[in-house]
């Protein structure tokens, strides 16, 4: 099971990123739980300075736009 965390706003973009990371999951087979934070302060703590950010475990992938479905995809099935 892997932990994701969405940072952003709530914008469209952010919203995408959120759609993205559950559909790759779904057709990887990958079980994931997705948290959406949205809380400033929280977005800044965890090192994000453009949104979307994506956290996966605990570490931080992406920050700024939206991912590359590649990229999502191995970030998704690493160990």
């Amino acid at each position: 099971m892997k932990n994701v965390k969405v940072y952003g706003p709530g914008c469209k973009r952010c919203e995408t990123a959120e759609q993205m990371v559950h559909d790759t999951a779904s057709r990887l087979g990958v079980e994931v739980t997705i948290e959406k934070v949205t809380d400033a302060k929280s977005i800044a703590m965890a090192g994000v300075m453009s949104t979307p950010g994506i956290e996966i475990d605990g570490n931080l992938v992406h920050a700024g736009g939206l991912p590359e479905v590649a990229k999502l995809e191995s970030w998704l099935t690493a160990q």
